[in-house]
């Protein structure tokens, strides 16, 4: 089991890599050229900058068993068929039972959108609130193990 991060806007590498540290994982920090980030204990793979380089470059990397950090519901839709579990950076587990609602309504704001029709928000985001989400992330590595 490894842990697999969309790296490029992620506020909780640190957090990541110190939960992982303590149960002796690995962890890859995917980001595009467009994004600097060193790590003492992450693998850092850096990939050409385009649409979505980062996101087919992560799921390339994705195995059964695996933990993937990402805000991106595709990336975790992606995940989730690889048998792999996903997490958002706001300490929100993707799941099988969510999954598909998360990705209907990005889906409907974006035809709205594409139709002309009032740019609407989605939910208000609630931050990153670093303790759910180390939380989240060693119950899932200790669901996994």
């Amino acid at each position: 089991m490894k842990i697999i991060v969309d790296a490029d806007a992620c506020p909780v590498k640190s957090e990541i890599e110190k939960v992982a540290e303590e149960y002796q994982l690995d962890v890859v920090m995917v980001c595009d050229t467009a994004h600097i980030i060193k790590s003492d204990y992450a693998k850092v793979v850096t990939v050409d900058k385009g649409a979505d380089s980062v996101d087919f470059a992560l799921i390339n990397m994705v195995r059964a068993g695996d933990i993937v950090v990402s805000q991106d519901y595709g990336v975790a839709a992606m995940a989730l068929a690889k048998r792999a579990s996903a997490i958002g950076n706001t300490g929100k587990e993707y799941t099988q039972f969510n999954i598909d609602s998360m990705l209907n309504q990005r889906y409907l704001a974006k035809e709205n959108r594409r139709k002309g029709g009032k740019f609407t928000r989605g939910p208000k985001n609630p931050g990153v609130n670093k303790i759910k989400f180390i939380e989240l992330l060693t119950e899932l590595i200790i669901r996994v193990i």
